[in-house]
This record gives C-alpha cells, structure tokens and sequence, in this order.
C-alpha cells in the first residue's frame, strides 16, 4: 500500500501558482553602489524554490525536491502529509536512459493514524537491469466489513479495529529482449489487527499474521517515462508463493496482472487505460486477500470494504495539460472482487470515476490530487506523487 490516505495541499496551491508566473526583474538600472545583492526573504525563497522544482537540473547528480501540507478527510480527519521526490541517472552522460526515481511518503493524523514508506525503481547502466522496491508500515484506526462482496455491500458489518500493516518487496528485473524484462522478486508482509470490535467477522482466522514469499515477474515495457507516460505500453505478470515451508501458517500463491497503454490524442491529451487482477489460490488470511480501493485504482472506495480472494478492476483516464505547470484529469473504471470465478456477477460490479489535479512538481513528475466517487456515494480525497498508473 502506498497511499497517503485522502490529503489537500490547497493551503500550498496560490503560492506554487504565483511562483510560476514570477520573473526576474530587469537589473540594467542597478546602481553603483549596489556591488553586495540582497538577501532574499524567507517568502522568496519558498517561491523561487517551487518555481525551479521543474526545471532540469543537469548539474545535479541527484535532484531531490519536498511537498508538503495539512489535510482533512472523513478517515483519517487533520493531519500533515509529506512528500519527497528524487531523480536521477546511473549513467549521466546517457540520454537515452530513462532516469531513476525515488520517492519518500509520510502522513500523520490526529485519530492516531501514521504511516511512512519509500518507493522506487532503480535502472541500472544500459537499462540492463532495474530493481523495483517498496517498503511500508503505517497504523490506522480503520474500519472492516469482512470478506466477500456481500459483507462488504452490507453497511450494518461496519465495525473498528486498529490496523497494523508492513511490507517490503524487491523485484531484480534483467533485460532479455528490447523493452523486455524477467526476474526474481521477494516479499514480506505482516499485518495486526487489534481492539477488534466484531472479531466473527474474521471467520476464524488469526488477528495477527506474517507472510514470506518469493516469485518471478516478467515485464514488457515501451513507456517513454516511467513517472508521467504519455505513450507506450506496459505489461507486467508476476508469480508469487507463500508455501508452509518458509514458516507460513496462511500457505497460498498470488498470481498479479496488469497491462497499461497510453496514446497522445491531442496537444496536452494524454489518453491512459489500465487492466488490473490479483487472483490468490489457496489460503489467504482475511489480510492477505485482494482489497479494492487505493491511490491507483477504484480510488474513492475505502481499501479493503471489498476483499475476498481474487479482484479485477478496469480503468480508462483522460489527462489534459492545461496552463503552465497544472493539468486536470478525469477517470471512469469498474471492478469486482469473488472467492472464484463461477461466482462472477454482474451486479457485483463496482462502479468508479473522478476527477482530478495535476501541478507539475519536478519534470515529469506530478503532484497529483484525486477525487474519486464509487457506489452508493462512498467518496475519498487522495494526494500523492506521480501518476495512477
């Protein structure tokens, strides 16, 4: 999970907008005496530094830039939220190299919740080979509903309990093809459920369990910018086990697709569509299972109302560069979870579109500020870096 649950920058927006529009006054009528420049002030300075965020800088082995700012959500209420993001080349004299990047998020609330994680992929000299990592942990006093699609449809299921999640996962991708990718991949999950109100509707299961697992991934990807695309493709499936062996007492495989493709239809329009599953065979724990809702998919939904053992979920993006550094985007997609695919239904069908903002941060790297609408008006805010998808 790497959301930074529902958050607003607003308070930050006029001045990154008044920062855009400076320029530098003319100095053809300084005066002799005027050899020393003056300081500049604190104001100045916050401005000058959200004005050059975007702008290449060559010299720099590593460009590395901060956001931050207060937030309200009906979850996770008042809180701060902080995001850093870094950019940079293996190979500083290759162009053709797409750059690294790195980002760093935080979020504090004042109903207890916190959470802090870093992101990232790693692309070696000559794109030889990547490495893909996420690492996590936060704790939310959150809501659950069960597992299945009827519990979760069911309002009166609604009941507290505080979460406690962590992962860290790795995937060492080697390039065996143009474009083409396949490697090994690791991961290691450990959820906690505490002061839980209505523990029946964990069927049993343990409140507190850990996951070790390894697998494979293959890749195929055309994408001209990992953090903002604008054409390509991609195409990643990945294979992962979690068998007694290596200590687990929930044993189940995870099989993951997700196929992207993204196309220019006009200046500034970006036309983005995303195919998601994650189908889990054997025993999953109740916090092991496929949840939908999240920064990059069915946004608006609360993560994990719908969970069961396999989801899929489809969404299709319109992004539109509009005035300087800012963009709007408006999404529409659907998704599902079941226990297996005899019991797909239509009317189990999730519904799910947006509308959102885009203010250029770094070069090709978004502030992105989403608000997402699902069924029966469930609504959620959400701030982060970089594209959904």
């Amino acid at each position: 999970m790497t959301r930074l649950l529902p958050a607003l920058l607003f308070a930050l927006l006029p001045a990154m907008g008044t920062a855009a529009m400076e320029r530098p006054e003319s100095t053809d009528t300084v005066a002799l005496g005027d050899s020393v420049p003056k300081k500049r002030g604190l104001v100045k300075r916050f401005l000058d530094y959200f004005n050059d965020a975007n702008k290449p800088k060559e010299y720099k082995k590593f460009d590395f830039s901060i956001i931050g700012g207060p937030h309200y959500s009906t979850d996770t209420k008042f809180g701060l939220g902080l995001v850093a993001a870094g950019l940079y080349r293996t190979e500083r004299n290759d162009t053709l190299l797409p750059p690294s990047n790195v980002s760093i998020f935080g979020d504090v609330s004042t109903v207890g919740f916190y959470m802090l994680g870093v992101r990232g992929t790693h692309i070696f000299p000559k794109d030889r080979y990547r490495l893909d990592y996420t690492t996590y942990f936060f704790s939310f006093p959150s809501n659950y509903w069960g597992i299945g699609y009827e519990n979760g449809n069911n309002d009166a299921n609604k009941s507290e309990m505080k979460r406690w999640q962590a992962q860290i996962q790795a995937n060492f991708m080697i390039r065996i093809a143009n474009n083409t990718y396949v490697g090994p991949l690791v991961t290691f999950d450990y959820v906690s459920g505490k002061d839980i109100e209505c523990p029946e509707l964990l069927e049993g299961m343990d409140r507190h369990v850990w996951n070790l697992g390894a697998g494979f991934a293959f890749s195929y990807d055309s994408r001209d910018v990992l953090t903002n695309p604008k054409k390509g493709m991609y195409l990643n499936i990945s294979q992962i086990f979690r068998p007694k062996f290596l200590g687990n007492d929930y044993a189940f495989s995870t099989t993951n697709v997700r196929f992207d493709v993204y196309s220019r239809l006009w200046k500034g329009g970006i036309f983005a569509a995303d195919f998601r599953s994650e189908m889990n065979f054997g025993n999953p724990s109740w916090g092991m299972m496929a949840r939908l809702g999240n920064s990059y998919s069915m946004r608006g939904y609360y993560e994990g109302r719908y969970r069961d053992k396999h989801k899929i979920e489809v969404q299709a993006e319109l992004r539109q560069h509009v005035w300087k550094r800012n963009g709007i985007a408006v999404w529409a997609g659907a998704g599902t979870v079941f226990d297996k695919f005899s019991a797909l239904r239509t009317r189990k069908i999730l519904p799910n579109f947006g509308v959102g903002y885009r203010w250029e941060f770094k070069k090709d790297v978004n502030v992105r500020l989403d608000y997402g609408i699902g069924k029966g008006g469930q609504t959620g805010f959400i701030f982060n870096i970089n594209e959904a998808f």
